[in-house]
């Protein structure tokens, strides 16, 4: 059973670092490591080249996430592909917890734990009590676009990921509706834990006035793809927040975590 990760990124070299380090420290048993530059302009291109064991492939343009993953996937033979944004930093046996949850229960897309913001924390102390008390905790038929595997033969049944959606957002989303339509089973565990800056690469996109219409342009694509009337998004949206809400109050309650952390406005917030 082989692993490989696929990491897109545009531009944010200092976070990109931060990953692939945390990666080359704890991720022992990984097949391949593949990091697609989507026409970086800030270094990035010239760090990458100087980085050993990884296969970079260098876009002279921000293709999107969809067609980065996409060309990552193709370049791996793993039986499981990891989707993992460039503003993470990975802890200790966090590939195993994932692959361990995956075999035992039966799982084909596996997202990790993650604790997001600003990283004030030691995530080799805080993983390793938080995975302690979590390790039993999961969201069944749930995944988040930070970081996900995928078992490979999810691919070959329902394709690749939708390039229609533009630069990012959405196409996550849609590829998780695809899977769950097609029978593989979703889940999130705390026995893998990974810490997120949070949308870091989004963010600065987001702050360019000239790509700002991209988010409505997918959110717009998605909905009709999916015939997603008002009604159908509020019943959505409504037993999603409910789902969450149980989730987080009875993890919170259990174990003193939640799967989904955040920190902000100067403390810790459960989602």
């Amino acid at each position: 059973m082989g692993v490989s990760v696929v990491i897109p990124l545009y531009n944010q070299q200092a976070y990109t670092k931060i990953c692939l380090e945390s990666l080359h420290a704890n991720s022992t048993g990984l097949d391949k490591t593949v990091v697609i530059d989507n026409g970086s302009s800030d270094g990035t291109a010239e760090y990458l080249a100087a980085c050993a064991d990884i296969q970079v492939i260098s876009n002279s343009v921000n293709l999107g996430c969809a067609a980065a993953w996409n060309q990552g996937v193709k370049a791996t033979h793993s039986e499981w592909v990891v989707i993992l944004n460039n503003d993470v930093i990975v802890s200790p046996d966090w590939l195993a917890g994932m692959i361990d949850f995956a075999e035992r229960n039966e799982f084909d897309i596996v997202s990790p734990a993650f604790r997001e913001g600003e990283y004030n924390y030691e995530i080799k102390v805080y993983s390793r009590e938080f995975v302690q008390k979590m390790a039993s905790a999961s969201r069944m038929g749930v995944a988040h676009g930070v970081c996900f595997m995928v078992r490979r033969q999810i691919f070959e049944k329902v394709g690749y990921f939708d390039e229609n959606f533009r630069i990012g957002q959405f196409e996550d989303t849609d590829f998780f509706r695809r899977a769950k339509n097609n029978g593989f089973r979703l889940g999130t565990t705390g026995a893998s834990f990974i810490h997120h800056f949070g949308s870091v690469t989004q963010n600065s996109i987001r702050r360019n006035r000239e790509a700002s219409p991209y988010e409505a342009e997918n959110r717009a694509y998605y909905r009709r793809k999916w015939s997603l009337s008002w009604w159908d998004r509020f019943w959505e949206r409504r037993k999603s927040k409910f789902q969450g809400f149980v989730w987080r109050t009875k993890e919170k309650w259990l174990y003193g975590h939640s799967l989904i952390e955040k920190w902000l406005d100067g403390r810790l917030r459960y989602y």
